[in-house]
């Protein structure tokens, strides 16, 4: 398969174990998963290997379908999932998600393969960005409150 490839790489104030963790809560995705304009994220997992997922976003001037399938499960440092989105036409492309420990913190780097070459620009990787920085404060909240946000 071609494509371009994106990648995002972030510090995040939590364990290799919440951060992986944290990929595989429905609920708490829903909190974390809205980049640019996203208002409201459904999600639906199966997490396993094999397991299908499916994520709805919508936002006061569009509605987005992600939907793919968990390749790797390798607790707590990697994921692997195929990514078809109706932003991209239902291509089916591959998310790759390590995690490495940086003492008490996590370094999370997301690579986003066979991603269609109009696509590729620098919106797919502020979109993951975003989320980053949206999952990175879901700990801060976390810690905060003495329990999930």
């Amino acid at each position: 398969m071609s494509g371009q490839t994106v990648r995002v790489s972030r510090i995040l104030p939590a364990s290799c174990d919440e951060v992986f963790d944290a990929w595989l809560d429905p609920d708490g995705m829903r909190e974390w998963m809205l980049p640019g304009t996203v208002k409201h994220c459904e999600v639906m997992l199966e997490p396993r290997v094999g397991g299908r997922f499916h994520i709805f976003m919508s936002s006061a001037r569009a509605e987005y379908v992600h939907t793919g399938e968990y390749r790797v499960l390798e607790r707590p440092s990697k994921l692997v999932f195929t990514w078809m989105s109706s932003r991209m036409d239902q291509q089916e492309t591959l998310v790759t998600v390590e995690l490495f420990a940086r003492g008490e913190q996590c370094e999370i780097v997301l690579t986003h393969e066979r991603v269609p070459v109009d696509h590729a620009g620098k919106g797919l990787a502020v979109g993951w960005n975003q989320m980053l920085v949206k999952l990175g404060a879901s700990f801060t909240k976390q810690g905060a409150s003495g329990g999930l946000a």
